[in-house]
């Protein structure tokens, strides 16, 4: 029988209990978490270790873009937003270049904040 791990379990059922709103602040979070590695790990010579988070990283922008409810005309800004780190993450991962990975570091939290303010003013846990 595999050992109990409390903090996985707290992970699932905090995930399995989020709103989508909360979901999405986690996906933010995660973004940020996984360029930051990203970032440390190229400092120390990680590339391989960079370079998977820098996917990490891709892989959670992709799901927002293909989340885009295009019904919504905001849709298309956040689009664009979404493709241009995408573009920038390319360039980051082929130069393992950190100055790119800091300014998309900076546009993430950008919009990680005002998705926190989106909730708060609808009354939403943040």
């Amino acid at each position: 029988m595999p050992a109990r791990n409390p903090f996985a379990e707290y992970t699932t059922n905090k995930i399995l209990t989020a709103s989508p709103a909360e979901v999405t602040l986690m996906l933010y979070e995660g973004a940020i978490k996984f360029c930051n590695i990203a970032i440390v790990s190229i400092e120390h010579g990680e590339i391989e270790k960079a370079h998977l988070n820098i996917k990490k990283t891709q892989r959670i922008i992709e799901e927002f873009r293909n989340t885009l409810d295009h019904k919504y005309p905001v849709a298309e800004d956040f689009d664009r937003i979404y493709v241009y780190l995408l573009q920038r993450l390319l360039q980051a991962n082929i130069k393992k270049d950190t100055a790119i990975l800091e300014e998309v570091n900076t546009h993430l939290r950008s919009v990680r904040d005002t998705w926190k303010e989106v909730m708060r003013q609808n009354n939403q846990r943040a």
